[in-house]
């Protein structure tokens, strides 16, 4: 039995057994990890009654807690959420198997044949807030990519994240894989983050999900890399040459569909031209959709924005809206206050969406299609394990192919160097 007073022995316990079982994932076969997911699917379902119920005391604690109604909405799970949690691991679970797959090959004069294979990135700590389905998604991406993880979930989900968790590892033992591969932090104890963020000797890769308090401590005291966003600052520019039809859906939709993740539009950005025509009309269908519109001038909306709305990520019901003279505006106050997660274009002018797609940098840009798709599930990887904004090595949705490093393998036939 672990001992949950003292985190930096248990701490050191999970790393150890993380480290041992990603020793034994590396080679693990790819028919193992697909039956561990379908495994743990299957669990996910019979259990679902039980997950609900568990879900309801963390529903209960959240709302003691005072969490907000979109943070509520990301906490709550019900049979269709669960069945979408279901549909994620079997989608990872059919995905090829990233491990050992040729990234390129080559032969060099010298009669050495050289190729770039995937392997592992080791151990992965995943932490994170009130997404309980986020242990089923970091779990299975993890397996998937032939990583052991270590999941530490928000306070708020740890009921309900608990009984994933143990789906996940019934998924194992079905396949005969090691259950120390994904293992839960078992506490509340804070202190167990911090563990977590200093741990070289076993961890070799940290991944923060939540906001920016949690993701700016990850990011400021961790010693162990971290793949991270900070904030899902995503703005959406309505161009001169916009569809007033696909502008209203995609703007609706991109706002209001669900407010509280990080591919939530917070900032719609106007061309002058069509400011007192489409801009208005766009803005009066936000309100009359019960979203709170901060206007800057020139245009009328809830209240009047401020200086503080530009850069503001709400994941509320709330958006800023301004005026931009045109796309190179629209670009210039994007680079001022995005934060390189995810920025659309609205046009039908082919010149515009390629000066957008030239000049911004966010790991997502988008055309005439809601910023709610920022998602890896809706990219095609089954799940993501988060959207990564750095220029390091993973970026934009993290699924298993950007779980893994690469190793060099080197052919020679009694090869020597002259």
């Amino acid at each position: 039995m672990k001992d949950l007073d003292n985190i930096p022995e248990l701490m050191a316990e999970i790393g150890a057994k993380a480290k041992a079982a990603a020793a034994e994932l590396a080679f693990a076969a790819p028919e193992a990890k697909q039956k561990a997911l379908e495994a743990a699917a299957d669990a996910v379902w019979t259990r679902r009654d039980e997950i609900i119920a568990a879900n309801a005391k963390d529903l209960e604690f959240g709302r003691n807690k005072g969490l907000s109604d979109a943070m509520m909405d990301r906490l709550m799970l019900d049979e269709s959420r669960i069945q979408g949690i279901c549909d994620g691991l079997r989608a990872v679970a059919d995905q090829d198997d990233p491990v050992g797959a040729v990234m390129s090959e080559w032969d060099r004069p010298s009669g050495l044949h050289i190729k770039r294979v995937r392997t592992p990135l080791g151990v992965i700590g995943v932490i994170y807030e009130s997404r309980p389905n986020v242990t089923a998604d970091a779990g299975a991406l993890c397996l998937k990519a032939g990583n052991a993880v270590i999941l530490r979930g928000g306070s708020e989900s740890f009921h309900s994240s608990g009984l994933i968790h143990d789906c996940l590892q019934d998924g194992l033992r079905a396949a005969g894989l090691p259950e120390d591969a994904i293992q839960r932090v078992p506490t509340r104890d804070r202190a167990a983050v911090s563990e977590m963020l200093t741990m070289t000797d076993y961890i070799d890769v940290i991944v923060p999900r939540g906001g920016k308090g949690l993701v700016g401590l990850v990011q400021r005291e961790a010693r162990v890399p971290v793949f991270a966003h900070l904030e899902g600052i995503v703005h959406v520019y309505v161009d001169a040459a916009a569809d007033p039809q696909k502008a209203l859906n995609v703007v609706l939709n991109a706002k209001t569909r669900r407010t509280g993740i990080c591919g939530a539009a917070e900032c719609l950005l106007i061309h002058r031209d069509i400011a007192d025509s489409l801009g208005q009309d766009l803005i009066n269908a936000l309100i009359e959709a019960g979203v709170e519109v901060r206007a800057g001038e020139g245009l009328s909306g809830s209240v009047a924005a401020t200086d503080e709305d530009w850069g503001k990520e709400y994941l509320d019901s709330i958006i800023a809206a301004k005026i931009v003279d045109d796309v190179q505006g629209a670009i210039a106050h994007i680079r001022q206050y995005s934060s390189s997660h995810t920025d659309c274009i609205l046009t039908e002018d082919d010149a515009a969406a390629e000066l957008f797609f030239e000049r911004l940098d966010s790991a997502i840009l988008m055309r005439n299609a809601s910023t709610q798709f920022a998602d890896g599930g809706e990219f095609g990887m089954g799940a993501e394990i988060g959207i990564a904004t750095g220029k390091m090595h993973a970026r934009g949705p993290v699924g298993a192919e950007q779980l893994t490093s690469f190793k060099y393998i080197v052919e020679g036939d009694g090869t020597t160097r002259a």
